[in-house]
């Protein structure tokens, strides 16, 4: 017996629909979120079934594969579909043309969704605990490199709205003493009192070289001629480039104190060793590719089904007499940006993988499309590593492509 439950989930409650294999409704309720909901689901999955409890196969379907609710479910013993929000939107016109949505109707459109398209939708990975904590970590690791680039920009913008000078001095405007100076001076007038030894203070402070060059060089852009604002917004542009400092110093201390947390918990999942072993990954993007793949060794059938889930396998659109393969636009940007990274840095230290990059160079295929379709051997090779269990071998990897291109 075949039990399929959409769950159109909420912050505080979740909407069930549960139908039998026909489709028909056999059940719909409003779960409140937590223990008290998920007794109430498995209450209602029990009386469904029956004295045939043990046998009924329960499949249920959500949009989204990480919580606390979703991994009762997987530890319950039902089948979780996780499925893409533009999926169950896309489905949701197959049974209707009106545009009317409620929860409720999300919850039957997900629950078909289960009945009828089960074989082609993705269970929830069944990663190890120690790869969810590497996923955790290295997702906020990131964001808050994204988080420090995003604030930086706006610094940028400020001053160059009031303080242009500031722009001529710091070419890092997140390095250690740029953050220092401006927080000291955040005004045109301020800065253009200060010290020699106020400024060479601060790259000292910052471990940098040549410090005497550097405080000459700050000082003498400081107190060059500008354009300007007038003295109120000037103000009004101070404070908000040190409250935007006060946030960068936070930014880069959490950046520094998660990098820590990365390499720890990398350490612990099996897949690390292989992981490591890859070309171009140390500790800090090999933990993201893992993140992004996880550790479940039966999630990925092939190489291109791990490469499709990457997005660096292209799309074919053909139609007519036309035939063009695509760049893949709907992907994990974490994973993608993490492959891409590796494969640019692969190219220094992997004799097959320039070989390859080059040789989609001569096809004429630009930067990025030929990065991309590095990544995608990339990602086929750690595939095979995975699989087999070995470690990386730069003969064996590039074998194919080093004797075709000497043919």
């Amino acid at each position: 017996m075949r039990l399929f439950v959409g769950d159109d989930w909420a912050e505080d409650h979740h909407d069930v629909e549960v139908m039998d294999a026909c489709g028909r409704q056999l059940a719909k309720a409003r779960l409140p979120e937590g223990v008290a909901g998920m007794t109430r689901l498995h209450t209602i999955v029990g009386e469904l079934a029956g004295e045939g409890a043990d046998d009924v196969d329960v499949l249920v379907g959500i949009e989204t594969d990480r919580c606390p609710w979703v991994r009762a479910l997987v530890a319950a013993g039902y089948t979780v579909l996780a499925v893409n929000p533009l999926q169950a939107a896309r489905f949701r016109d197959r049974l209707g043309v009106s545009g009317a949505k409620s929860d409720a109707g999300d919850a039957h459109v997900l629950a078909d969704m289960a009945r009828t398209h089960s074989h082609a939708l993705r269970p929830v990975a069944g990663d190890t605990s120690q790869a969810e904590a590497v996923k955790v970590v290295a997702r906020m690791h990131k964001t808050l490199i994204w988080e420090r680039t995003r604030h930086t920009q706006r610094l940028r913008h400020a001053l160059r709205d009031y303080f242009p000078a500031a722009l001529a001095a710091f070419d890092d405007l997140d390095a250690a003493d740029a953050r220092e100076l401006l927080a000291k001076a955040p005004t045109p007038a301020q800065a253009a009192r200060l010290t020699s030894g106020q400024i060479s203070a601060a790259p000292r402070r910052a471990r940098r070289k040549n410090v005497a060059d550097k405080a000459t060089a700050f000082q003498a852009a400081l107190r060059a001629e500008h354009l300007g604002q007038p003295d109120v917004v000037t103000a009004a542009y101070a404070a908000s480039v040190q409250a935007l400092i006060a946030v960068l110093n936070v930014l880069i201390a959490q950046v520094k104190t998660l990098q820590g947390q990365v390499e720890e918990h990398f350490g612990q999942p099996p897949a690390a060793e292989i992981i490591l072993s890859q070309p171009g990954l140390g500790t800090v993007l090999g933990a993201r590719v893992l993140a992004g793949f996880g550790d479940d060794p039966t999630r990925y059938a092939t190489a291109k089904a791990r490469k499709n889930y990457a997005g660096t396998s292209p799309i074919t659109c053909a139609f007519g007499k036309k035939k063009v393969a695509l760049a893949r636009f709907v992907h994990n940007d974490r994973l993608i940006d993490a492959l891409l990274t590796q494969a640019f840095s692969v190219l220094k230290c992997s004799p097959g993988a320039r070989a390859c990059y080059d040789r989609q160079r001569v096809r004429g295929c630009g930067h990025n499309a030929a990065l991309r379709q590095l990544a995608n051997r990339l990602v086929g090779i750690l595939h095979g590593c995975l699989k087999t269990g070995t470690l990386y071998d730069e003969t064996t990897a590039w074998s194919h492509h080093v004797e075709s291109l000497a043919a």
